[in-house]
């Protein structure tokens, strides 16, 4: 798909440097709000730049704009990937609502994916920002569990290489942390402060009221439910009153294939149920 918007880049000005920003900016005469984008973790979040600027492009077309910003640390804002907090991305994130609200259509909505999407809850839930609307791209259900499989491209590499003699499963590899170890995996060093705040992360501990939820999930094909643990945290939600809308999508995890990949269905059934919403 090819779409002829296209986004306006510019920097906002934080306490610790500048975030690198893309604002895409709806062109209808009836503005039905901003979307702001919370990306995802490490590389997840290069394999999805694609499908993120196509479901921007999509979403000005109809109604909404939408602003995309790079946490610290990350992509093209300032400082190191080391560096950077929970605390310091969720103020990245303040930092985006309030430019919103002096320069964009409201109401705000975010829109996050993976990491991203617990980004997103975790903010509302700390700032109790009155937000009307959330969208969650395949959220992460366990931070614990997603920081392992992280620590596991670690151990893939040492025994792919030539360091034999470091011997680190994910266990040793989470000692090194807890004792204060900053890591490199795959390209990126991650600090013990971030790892550990991703580590302690649940899903379904995160209950955000008076606030609509809309859960996409990418799933590999027709007929295909969701996890288990899934399931759990859309029970407990809704056991809470959580205002919670699940669509369960085939197609490919984009933000995790060896190439470039896109989902269209996904773009297709986000933009309709959002769009339909708003009516």
């Amino acid at each position: 798909m090819e779409y002829s918007i296209r986004a306006e880049p510019f920097f906002i000005k934080t306490e610790l440097g500048e975030r690198f920003c893309l604002y895409y900016r709806s062109n209808r005469k009836k503005t039905l709000g901003t979307f702001i984008y919370i990306h995802p973790f490490a590389e997840e979040m290069n394999k999805s730049r694609r499908m993120v600027a196509q479901q921007s492009k999509v979403f000005t077309e109809n109604g909404f704009s939408v602003l995309q910003i790079d946490l610290y640390g990350c992509g093209d804002s300032s400082g190191d990937f080391k560096n950077a907090s929970w605390e310091i991305w969720k103020r990245d994130v303040f930092h985006a609502v309030n430019w919103i609200k002096h320069h964009g259509p409201t109401p705000i909505k975010l829109w996050g994916l993976r990491l991203g999407c617990l980004l997103a809850l975790d903010f509302v839930i700390d700032t109790q920002e009155p937000l009307h609307e959330i969208v969650l791209w395949n959220p992460l259900i366990n931070g614990g569990a997603f920081l392992t499989q992280f620590l596991r491209l670690k151990v893939a590499s040492q025994l792919t290489g030539d360091n034999t003699n470091e011997g680190a499963g994910t266990s040793v590899l989470r000692k090194k942390i807890m004792n204060g170890e900053t890591l490199e995996i795959a390209g990126y060093e991650i600090s013990p402060v971030l790892a550990l705040a991703i580590d302690k992360l649940k899903l379904s501990e995160f209950k955000v009221p008076n606030t609509k939820i809309h859960w996409f999930e990418v799933v590999p094909e027709i007929g295909r439910t969701l996890s288990p643990a899934g399931t759990a945290v859309v029970n407990t939600w809704k056991q809470q009153n959580v205002a919670i809308n699940l669509q369960l999508v085939p197609g490919l995890a984009f933000w995790a294939t060896q190439e470039i990949t896109e989902c269209p269905e996904l773009i297709t059934l986000t933009t309709k149920q959002l769009s339909n919403n708003t009516e």
